[in-house]
This record gives C-alpha cells, sequence and structure tokens, in this order.
C-alpha cells in the first residue's frame, strides 16, 4: 500500500512538474512574440531540460538574427540539425544572406532548407542569374505567370530576363491582365513599372474609375479603343460587371466588342463561357466555342477548359467533353477527374477499348473517381485491411522520438497547428510501416486528426481502419438509428468536416465533431427543446452529434431524400443545393456533384461520398451497401 501510494504521489508531481513547465513554455512563447527579450531569457532558463527546449533556443536566436554572427547560427543549426527549427532558422538566415549578396555562405546553405518559400527561391535565382546559370530561366518564366504578389527578391531576376529578351513586352501584358483578372488592380500598376515605356503603361486614375463603377465606365467610351491599355482597363470593367451578372456584362459586351481586336474578343469569350458555366447557363458552350472558332484564338486557361468540360457535361454533348479535356494541358489531363471523363465520353461514343483502359487503372486508386472507375469495369470496392500490423513495442519506440514527442507536446497544449507543422515534418520520410506506427500512436493519444492523415500517406501497406477511424461509436449508434440515418454516411461526412476533434472551430465559426453554425446550431436547438443550450456545449461529443445529425436528417426530408443533395446543403446552404439542380431535366448524380460552382462544395460532397463507402464496409461489412452511384442517385429538375 505505502508503496502505491508513492508511486501515485510521484506521478501526481510529474504531472505537475510538466504542467509548470507547459505554463512556463507558453509565457516565453508569448513574450517572443511580443519582442519582449528579457522575459524570454527568465522563462529560458527553466526550460533547458524540457522537450520543446529547441523551440526556446529558437526564439531567443531569431529575435536577434539580424545581429548575430555566423558562429553563433551554425552553432544552433549544429545542435538542432534535422529538426524543424533548424529548417526555419536556415530559411531565415539564408534569406538574410541573400538580400545582403553573401554568396559564400549562400551557397552551402541554400541546398540544405527543406521549407523553400518563393522568396527564398528568387534569391536563389538572383545568385544563379549572376554567375550565368540560364538553366534557371524555365522557372523563372513559370513564376512570372503565376497569380502570386511580385515579392521584392523576383524583382530582380524579372527585370534581368525583361531587359534579355527573354520575357516579351506582350508576356509583360498577359501578367498584367492575369492579376487583373483576380481583380489586383495594385499589382497590375506595379507589374506595369515592368515596361520600358512608362507613357504605355496603364493609367491608374481611367483604372481606378472602372473599378469603382465599371458600367459607367464603358458607357463613357464613344472613340476608339487604340491603346493597349485602354483595351486592358475596358476588359477588366467587363469582368467586373461579369463577376455579379452575366447579363449585364453582355450587354455592355455588344457595345464595345467591334472596337477590341479579334484575341481581345475570345478573350473575353471564353471568361463569359467560364462565369456563364459556373452559373449552369445553357449559353456557356456556345461562348466557349465562339472563343474557340474565331480568327485570334486567345489559349483557354486550364481553369476556363474545367469548366467547358462541365457546361458540356450537363449538356450531354459528349464530342465537347472530349474536345475541351484534348485542349487542356498534359498534366491536368491526369487529374481523376478528367482521365473519368474522358473514358465516360468515349463509352459513350462506342469507343470502348480505349475507355476501358483508362477506367482500368483509375480503378486502382483510392479516390471518388477510382471508385466509379472500379464500378463502370463492374468491381466491387475492397481493400485489403491491416497490411502491416503494428506492435506494441514498435509504438511505445515510436513514442520516444523527439519530434513525436515535441508534437504531442503541443496538442497537449492545444497549440494545434504547431503540433500540426512537427508532425507532418517528422514524418515527412517515414515508410509505410513508421506511419501506421505513428498512426497508432496518435490514435492512443485521441489525436484523431493526425492519426487518419498519417494512415493516408502510405503507398503499399495500408490499415483502412485507421484511415476511416470511427470514435464515439457507441453514441453516435443511437443517435443515428433515432433519424434513420446512414451511419457510413454520418461518419463520412464527420471525417470530412473536423477529423474527430471534438472542440475544433472553424474561421468561419462553425464548431464541433459536425461543425455547425452558431445560427444553425440555436435553431436546431430550439426544435430539440434544449432550454439551456450555449454555444460552448459545442464541444461536447454527444450534443454535437444530436445537434448535427438533426440537421442532416432535416436537411435530407427537405430534398427528396436525396444523400448528394443533403450534403451540398449542408456545406453551401439548402438554396443553393436547390438551385444547382437543372431547369428542366435529370441530372446523373456525378454530374450534379463535379458541376458545382464552388470549389470546396464540390470537392466536399465527392469526398463525403468515398468517405461513406469505406465506412459501410469497415462498420457493417456483412451487408451489402449501396454502390457510389446508387449514393449519388438520379437528381431531379427544379
Amino acid at each position: 500500500m505505502k508503496c502505491f501510494l508513492f508511486a501515485l504521489m510521484m506521478l501526481l508531481f510529474a504531472a505537475a512538474s510538466l504542467a509548470n513547465q507547459d505554463n512556463d513554455f507558453l509565457s516565453a512563447r508569448e513574450a517572443f512574440q511580443k519582442g519582449d527579450r528579457q522575459r524570454l531569457n527568465h522563462y529560458a532558463m527553466a526550460l533547458q531540460k524540457y522537450e520543446l527546449w529547441p523551440y526556446v533556443d529558437y526564439f531567443q536566436l531569431r529575435n536577434v538574427i539580424n545581429t548575430t554572427d555566423s558562429t553563433t547560427i551554425q552553432n544552433f543549426l549544429s545542435r538542432h540539425e534535422g529538426s524543424l527549427v533548424a529548417d526555419r532558422l536556415r530559411s531565415d538566415w539564408v534569406k538574410i544572406l541573400g538580400k545582403g549578396r553573401q554568396w559564400q555562405f549562400f551557397d552551402k546553405e541554400y541546398p540544405r532548407v527543406v521549407n523553400k518559400d518563393t522568396e527564398l527561391q528568387c534569391y536563389y535565382y538572383q545568385r544563379y542569374w549572376d554567375i550565368k546559370n540560364v538553366a534557371i530561366t524555365a522557372e523563372v518564366r513559370t513564376l512570372w505567370f503565376s497569380s502570386i504578389n511580385i515579392l521584392d527578391s523576383c524583382s530582380p531576376v524579372f527585370q534581368a530576363l525583361i531587359d534579355n529578351g527573354q520575357i516579351s513586352l506582350d508576356e509583360i501584358w498577359k501578367r498584367i491582365r492575369l492579376a487583373l483578372s483576380d481583380g489586383k488592380t495594385t499589382a497590375a500598376i506595379r507589374i506595369g513599372r515592368y515596361l520600358s515605356n512608362v507613357n504605355e503603361a496603364l493609367n491608374a486614375k481611367e483604372l481606378d474609375r472602372a473599378a469603382r463603377n465599371p458600367k459607367k465606365y464603358l458607357d463613357t467610351i464613344h472613340s476608339p479603343i487604340n491603346s493597349r491599355s485602354n483595351r486592358e482597363i475596358a476588359l477588366f470593367a467587363l469582368l467586373q460587371l461579369l463577376r455579379n451578372d452575366t447579363d449585364q456584362a453582355l450587354a455592355q459586351w455588344h457595345k464595345v466588342k467591334n472596337r477590341l481586336p479579334a484575341s481581345d474578343r475570345s478573350y473575353f469569350l471564353v471568361k463569359l463561357g467560364y462565369r456563364a458555366a459556373m452559373r449552369h447557363d445553357a449559353r456557356a458552350l456556345g461562348w466557349f466555342k465562339e472563343a474557340q472558332n474565331g480568327p485570334q484564338p486567345y489559349p483557354a486557361s486550364d481553369k476556363a477548359l474545367g469548366w467547358h468540360v462541365r457546361a458540356a457535361l450537363r449538356a450531354r454533348n459528349w464530342d465537347e467533353v472530349l474536345a475541351a479535356i484534348k485542349r487542356m494541358s498534359s498534366a491536368e489531363q491526369q487529374f481523376d477527374s478528367w482521365r473519368y471523363w474522358k473514358a465516360r465520353a468515349l463509352s459513350e461514343k462506342k469507343q470502348t477499348s480505349d475507355a476501358r483502359q483508362i477506367l482500368a487503372s483509375l480503378s486502382e486508386e483510392h479516390s471518388f473517381y477510382g471508385q466509379l472507375a472500379k464500378e463502370e469495369l463492374g468491381k466491387e470496392l475492397y481493400f485489403i485491411d491491416k497490411a502491416y500490423q503494428v506492435n506494441d513495442r514498435e509504438v511505445s519506440a515510436m513514442s520516444q522520438r523527439p519530434g513525436i514527442r515535441r508534437a504531442l507536446a503541443f496538442a497537449r497544449m492545444q497549440l494545434r497547428t504547431e503540433a500540426y507543422h512537427e508532425w507532418s515534418w517528422t514524418v515527412r520520410d517515414f515508410t509505410d510501416a513508421e506511419l501506421l506506427t505513428a498512426a497508432e500512436v496518435a490514435r492512443r493519444h485521441g489525436l484523431y486528426d493526425r492519426a487518419i492523415n498519417t494512415a493516408n500517406r502510405t503507398e503499399l501497406q495500408h490499415d483502412f481502419k485507421m484511415r476511416f477511424l470511427s470514435p464515439h461509436r457507441e453514441i453516435m449508434k443511437d443517435i443515428v438509428r433515432m433519424y434513420g440515418l446512414d451511419e457510413a454516411l454520418v461518419y463520412g461526412l464527420i471525417r470530412q468536416e473536423s477529423r474527430f476533434i471534438a472542440d475544433i472551430k472553424s474561421h468561419a465559426g462553425a464548431a464541433g465533431l459536425m461543425q455547425l453554425m452558431p445560427a444553425t446550431a440555436n435553431w436546431v436547438a430550439k426544435k430539440l427543446g434544449m432550454t439551456d443550450f450555449h454555444q460552448y456545449k459545442l464541444a461536447d461529443v454527444s450534443t454535437n452529434l444530436q445537434l448535427g445529425t438533426y440537421y442532416l436528417h432535416h436537411v435530407l426530408i427537405s430534398l427528396d431524400n436525396q444523400p448528394l443533395l443533403a450534403l451540398a446543403a449542408y456545406n453551401a446552404g439548402p438554396g443553393r443545393a436547390r438551385r444547382w439542380r437543372d431547369d428542366s431535366k435529370t441530372l446523373e448524380g456525378a454530374i450534379y456533384a463535379e458541376t458545382i460552382p464552388f470549389n470546396e462544395t464540390r470537392d466536399y460532397v465527392k469526398k463525403v461520398m468515398e468517405n461513406a463507402m469505406y465506412y459501410a464496409k469497415i462498420l457493417n461489412p456483412e451487408q451489402n451497401a449501396p454502390t457510389l452511384k446508387q449514393r449519388l442517385g438520379v437528381i431531379s429538375p427544379k
């Protein structure tokens, strides 16, 4: 008995000591964020044996890195070599070296940075342009045409390529157009500074007028639109109108189109088709075709071509599906969605052999379209469970790895972002066996999101029960039975919404396992007669499940008992789910899902349906679960 009491006292003492260290770390972190070096140094004295000491060490050095000698920095990197904090400090230091053109140290340290951001890459491009290594030209040109803002470290490299004629005048205007199409007028003005003749650049006052009132700006254009600057501002004004209303933009388009060259007309018609397709406007296909068939067709982006395919799917125009996919970049064509729809189009055109060849390859992939491909070939969904069996010895050893311990410490203090980054860094080069062991560690600590995401990374050895965890099942069974819901669908939804993190909260304010918005939660609580409901209760598993399943049941009943529509409604609202149906004809469920205008919702419904298929196999392996096509169903007209 005395031994037991002694052991208990030692455990309590250890727990109290750890809690004190956690509090000291949080205080040190706060001091770092506020730049309070004296307070930071005070807490650092007590944390040198703490498992998150590398971060405290980083805090101390990062605050003075601009005035620290290279020996001190290299000593830090040596102490913590291989850790995430070492990579962060090395990245910070190499940026300082690049900015100061200290190339001797830069050349040694840059290759050792793992997480290289754009700012750092541009210093690398500067260095290798200096030594006349033109192999980086293609990489810089790719960066030029990206939609990101131009960083200071990138400007000298872009200017060098412009001076050498490797970025042409027309390509400067294309980059301006790219910024304007995203509504980034300030970025467009800044890019215009690269023009050799500043008199040809965008007129800032005219651009501002077009941004504030695009219709009024277009109404005032009476003379020919001769200069490139005026043409781009006119197109920008049209795009601003098009963001909100197709017909208003179309009316203005008819007034100005004959004053624009053929290439500009094609450019706007692509944008018109793109916006119309997103609004499920039947005219979209016609505008896409008109843009392509003119005398100077403007090259459509992969994003626009994706919506060309989607417009063709809703019109059941399989020739246009194939034509639009063929015009995509090689990389874009390899996405599972376009491979599947290409195969479907070929099948509809009786090119069965070619279609089955695509489907056979796609059916081996664990994805929404991989499952649909299986069904097209008459195969059932299957998986080999527990290809690798994790044992307790491996779990214990994995738990002691420094990176895992640091991630668990961050999670213990509810520092989820830090826990995520430390965990991801630690497992980045793991074998399949190590990934599954780490996933089991995460599961035992209740870090279900880390367990699922880590198990998802395996390439040859898989554990699908880990990928599709089903915690809280005893509570779930009764609640699901109460509303007559499909347990697999509810689990699939929660896996996508929260990865089973009970107290998670989104930027928009959605909370808990089923990510309920405050207004929705209040409405459901009143319906259920929860007189003592408060928002903080959304972190309670049972309360969140009761509210979330009731709301899912509600939208399911109000939308013809169609799970696909209910999922779209759960994510984007019932009104939108209804509007996305066709005006006059039924839609195959997969086409409805693929043509949802919101990227997040489109991805969401596919992932939840994919999840539900696996959960059905795992939770009730003896039952004959519906196929994915049956789950997707057929969507009736509005």
